[in-house]
């Protein structure tokens, strides 16, 4: 009866779902330049709105 259950994918290797590990997790150095970048695009942004309310302003 449980040779009838399995699936016709049976005997297709699956691909290793993967798992977390905490001593295998990104760099120091990797979360720094990711932070750095975070914080630059966002200062853009920040910069791009204050000229857009400036603009309304003068007009």
């Amino acid at each position: 009866m449980a040779a009838g259950n399995k699936s016709s994918h049976a005997n297709v290797p699956q691909n290793r779902r993967y798992k977390f590990n905490p001593k295998r997790g990104p760099k120091p150095q990797v979360l720094a330049e990711a932070n750095r970048t975070v914080i630059w695009i966002a200062s853009l942004v920040l910069v791009a709105f204050l000229m857009v309310i400036a603009i309304q302003i003068v007009w």
